[in-house]
């Protein structure tokens, strides 16, 4: 059964809701790329981050908040992020069609 475009998430977007979960309250652009590039190995650019974010936004996957002023950051904000309900689902279904495919491999199903 195909899914709508718009309930689809691909693996950056899965990735930062999955780290943006791991983060919990701590969660802003910081701690979210650093949680990334330490789980992926991967090098990723603080734009392509914030990018996503605010697709997931848009999406209506992550909701954005904008904290009170710190002084370890010269007197700005932190911009914190958390998961909606419906990303949860959509990060179910994505585990699930992977551990499908995955006990397809291993059981010799795939040609």
């Amino acid at each position: 059964m195909a899914k709508k475009a718009s309930n689809y998430i691909g693996e950056f977007e899965e990735f930062v809701l999955l780290a943006i979960l791991n983060q919990g309250d701590n969660a802003y652009g910081v701690t979210i790329h650093e949680a990334l590039e330490e789980a992926t190995g991967r090098s990723i650019t603080i734009g392509s981050l914030y990018t996503t974010l605010s697709r997931l936004e848009d999406k209506g996957l992550v909701q954005s908040w904008v904290g009170e002023p710190t002084a370890e950051r010269g007197g700005r904000a932190k911009k914190h992020y958390k998961v909606k309900g419906s990303a949860q689902s959509l990060l179910r279904e994505a585990h699930a069609a992977r551990q499908r495919l995955m006990s397809l491999e291993t059981s010799g199903g795939v040609a």
